[in-house]
């Protein structure tokens, strides 16, 4: 039996083996034209596991057959990048394969760059990072591209889990295996387009089941206990973790139930219920706000609840309000107001306080001249308490507009009342 993992067995030789991702490297990108004409640029691969960097990059290099080297900057020292670098001097341009980039030091930087400027080292680096946010600036500008992979298709994995099965000199063809269409089904979908996964599992499966008259017979069942649970691909605190966030938020304010719950599951499933509940207390009034006043108060006893009663009971909670927060009016009347504001403070666009607002709580205010303050309760002005015009902005900004209201649930009501306010300044100047 061969100690090699089927999935590394099975990692494609040239760029026509490559299955996905052909709008990064299909027969129509000038990515692969180039490496058939023998070029090979610097780049960075970004995407979940399992999706291909590895691969793409042992492709390319058996593509134009330079030297090819692999390091894990997780592991890797300076010492590994010098031996690469004596390498690369006495054979020649080589491909180095740095996995995990984000994590690339400062000393293995500083000693590669040069090479990489000169063309003597070709940088393929692999990130489940955003390169954007987590790779080092003074390699991407060295890098002249950067591709976000994407996960593979159900119909890819199909493709790969065929081949593997049929290939007796680096897959499994060399075993009688009897499979059905629905196996390979379950191993396509239940894998989420980890092509490792889905090579992996399928070995497994393979070595576990039961052999009969020489032939390995595949049971549903058996796949059933190799198939677990994706989880969320990268760091933790990663960036696609925040991009789950992200998309559980803009789910809400969209309101599409369904997406949102699909990613509330994802979060929940990360085990960081903490980034979750603060997600959740800002959408609620970041994305709700004056529409429905209430619903702050019922995302924090929800937020409440679920830090109280901990996964896997916390989940009841969150998606009573992720559901009630998704099928809310919306308004982002009030922080967009605020926004708007502090961008004006921010450009120095500020002026003195009205002396009449200014503190007279202390002895000698009247003669600094802060008076002339009315008090709003001293006019009653029908149901609405009590008003009086005059001027709360300084002299420079009179005039200036911060919220404009939204004619959305509760905050129509007191956007009837804005507008009718607006209208006595106007009948009292």
């Amino acid at each position: 039996m061969n100690k090699e993992p089927l999935a590394y067995r099975m990692r494609p030789k040239t760029i026509e083996d490559i299955v996905g991702q052909e709008d990064i490297i299909g027969k129509e990108t000038k990515l692969y034209q180039m490496i058939k004409n023998g070029y090979v640029p610097s780049m960075l691969l970004y995407g979940e596991p399992g999706i291909g960097k590895t691969a793409i990059a042992n492709a390319i290099a058996g593509t134009v057959k330079f030297p090819f080297s692999s390091l894990n900057a997780t592991t890797a020292g300076k010492k590994d990048v010098e031996i690469v670098i004596e390498k690369a001097k006495m054979e020649g341009n080589t491909i180095l394969f740095l996995d995990e980039i984000h994590r690339f030091n400062k000393a293995q930087q500083d000693y590669l760059l040069p090479h990489v400027e000169r063309g003597l080292i070709i940088l393929i680096g692999a990130t489940t990072e955003n390169p954007y946010h987590d790779v080092n600036p003074a390699i991407r500008s060295r890098c002249g591209q950067i591709k976000q992979l994407h996960r593979l298709e159900p119909d890819h994995i199909k493709n790969l889990l065929y081949r593997a099965l049929s290939d007796k000199e680096r897959g499994l063809g060399s075993l009688s295996v009897k499979y059905t269409e629905e196996i390979i089904d379950m191993i396509s979908t239940g894998t989420n387009g980890d092509a490792r996964k889905a090579l992996n599992v399928l070995e497994s499966v393979v070595y576990a089941s039961v052999k009969t008259d020489n032939e390995i017979i595949l049971e549903e069942k058996t796949v059933e206990e190799f198939i677990d649970k994706v989880g969320v691909f990268g760091d933790k605190k990663g960036s696609n973790f925040y991009n789950l966030l992200s998309s559980l938020q803009k789910s809400i304010r969209g309101s599409d139930v369904d997406a949102a719950l699909y990613y509330l599951a994802h979060l929940l499933e990360s085990g960081d219920l903490t980034a979750v509940n603060r997600r959740l207390l800002v959408i609620a009034y970041e994305d709700i706000g004056l529409s429905n006043k209430a619903i702050g108060g019922h995302v924090l006893a929800a937020v409440e609840a679920s830090e109280r009663l901990g996964m896997p009971e916390a989940r009841i909670p969150l998606s009573v309000v992720v559901v009630e927060m998704c099928l809310s009016s919306k308004s982002n009347s009030a922080y967009k107001g605020l926004d708007l504001a502090i961008s004006d403070i921010r450009k120095g666009k500020v002026g003195d306080i009205p002396l009449h607002l200014r503190d007279t709580h202390y002895f000698g205010a009247t003669e600094l001249g802060h008076k002339g303050y009315k008090y709003p309760h001293d006019y009653p002005i029908g149901t609405f308490g009590g008003w009086v015009n005059q001027n709360y902005l300084p002299e420079n900004l009179v005039g200036r507009k911060y919220y404009k209201p939204v004619e959305s649930g509760e905050e129509k009501r007191m956007s009837d009342i804005y507008k009718k306010l607006e209208e006595f300044k106007k009948k009292t100047k």
